[in-house]
């Protein structure tokens, strides 16, 4: 199982809770949360593999109106 963190910034005057709320609905999405700070969104993901957390869930995020720039943190294990 991949698990990463998306940091996502939203269009100026967009809330970033209505995009954290259209994220929460997609597949592999365990949370979605609007913050302060340099970014609006952070996202918690997880897929079987990499490939599938890109294909499956990033761009289905990346699809969501208001988006516009994500920052994808994978989970490692060292």
């Amino acid at each position: 199982m991949t698990r990463a963190y998306i940091l996502i910034q939203t269009e100026v005057g967009r809330a970033g809770s209505r995009v954290a709320d259209e994220i929460a609905s997609v597949g592999g999405v365990t949370s979605a949360e609007d913050v302060t700070g340099p970014y609006d969104v952070v996202v918690q993901a997880e897929a079987d593999s990499l490939d599938a957390l890109n294909r499956d869930v990033l761009a289905k995020i990346q699809a969501v109106s208001g988006i516009t720039r994500t920052l994808t943190c994978p989970v490692v294990h060292i």
